[in-house]
């Protein structure tokens, strides 16, 4: 697989912006009311996406790093612009049903993310279908999400009627709370397919946006709640694994490569159970710890207890004697 080729398939399946990195979420919810409209959107996001990546590429050597951004935005918003007038001149209706979502194209995330992270990095050609594989799985994610919604909600697909006459159409699902609905019930199922994944395959389920920050290995996140060096020897023990894999198939007949390999798999491996197990002695501590101090308040007020009972009685004493004094004096 080359790297034009590596760049569709990521954008449409490994990495789709819809459903793998949850990007774009404002059209997605918004414009999907029908099939025709999410692929109106997801088509001319397309066009400015791809477009966009190949002047920056192109560029990538002249536009100064200090004021990359808003020549990002400048050149984004320039291709939105001509998008705008052709879809106003050449599809009018399509044009007034998405509305102020198509100026929103300029401040949609997925295409300033590929123009930093890659288009600002990488030569024109891969550029180029980096834009249409990312636009085109755009595309999907919301002609998918329409066809749903204009199913259920009004019992046809891009216009044409299917069963109308065999149920009553669900109208929530033709407005805004039926695009929540939609997305939710497709990444659940989503999910599910990566948990029975995980259970053949014995590894851990890449689950979307489930599990907040806690699997995240971005080092300079500043939302991480995960420690610095789980998040190092995780990678290594990934890079370990890797570099295992490649040696079984490259270097068969290189025994001593093989043990060097394994060896520093050992070596992680027992670097992480060390690790484990410090936390458990910190645990442990913290626990002790915790037990002393409360033995020693409890002693404290027993003792405090103990003081106190018999000057009580050293108290009562004299007054009694009062008592029975005046008594005998009676």
């Amino acid at each position: 697989m080359n790297k034009c080729t590596e760049r569709l398939y990521n954008g449409i399946v490994k990495e789709n912006p819809t459903f793998v990195q949850m990007l774009g979420m404002c059209p997605t919810l918004a414009v999907t009311s029908t099939a025709m409209n999410g692929l109106g959107m997801g088509l001319a996001t397309t066009a400015v996406l791809t477009m966009s990546n190949i002047m920056i590429s192109a560029l990538r050597k002249v536009i100064p790093d200090k004021v990359r951004i808003p020549a990002f935005i400048t050149i984004i918003a320039s291709f939105v612009t001509i998008i705008s007038f052709l879809m106003q001149a050449y599809t009018p209706d399509l044009y007034e049903s998405l509305g102020v979502y198509i100026a929103l194209i300029v401040v949609n995330c997925i295409i300033l993310g590929r123009a930093e992270s890659y288009a600002s990095k990488n030569p024109v050609i891969p550029s180029l279908f980096d834009g249409l594989g990312m636009g085109l799985g755009f595309t999907v994610g919301l002609t998918a999400i329409g066809v749903i919604r204009e199913f259920l909600g009004a019992g046809a697909i891009f216009g044409i009627s299917i069963t109308k006459e065999l149920f009553d159409p669900i109208a929530i699902f033709s407005f805004n709370p039926g695009a929540f609905f939609v997305l939710a019930f497709i990444i659940a199922g989503i999910n599910a397919y990566e948990i029975r994944k995980s259970k053949k395959t014995g590894e851990k389920p890449k689950l979307r946006r489930i599990d907040g920050c806690s699997d995240c290995t971005n080092v300079t996140c500043q939302g991480k709640n995960i420690p610095e060096e789980d998040i190092v020897t995780e990678k290594m023990l990934e890079t370990t694994k890797k570099n295992l894999l490649k040696n079984e198939v490259e270097n068969k007949a290189k025994p001593e490569a093989m043990e060097e390999v394994k060896a520093e798999v050992k070596y992680v491996v027992s670097a992480t159970d060390q690790t484990e197990k410090n936390q458990e002695t910190d645990d442990q501590e913290t626990d002790d710890q915790e037990t002393e101090v409360l033995d020693s308040t409890k002693k404290e007020i027993e003792e405090k207890n103990k003081a106190k009972k018999p000057e009580t009685k050293k108290d009562n004493k004299p007054k009694t004697r009062k008592k029975n004094k005046r008594k005998g004096d009676k």
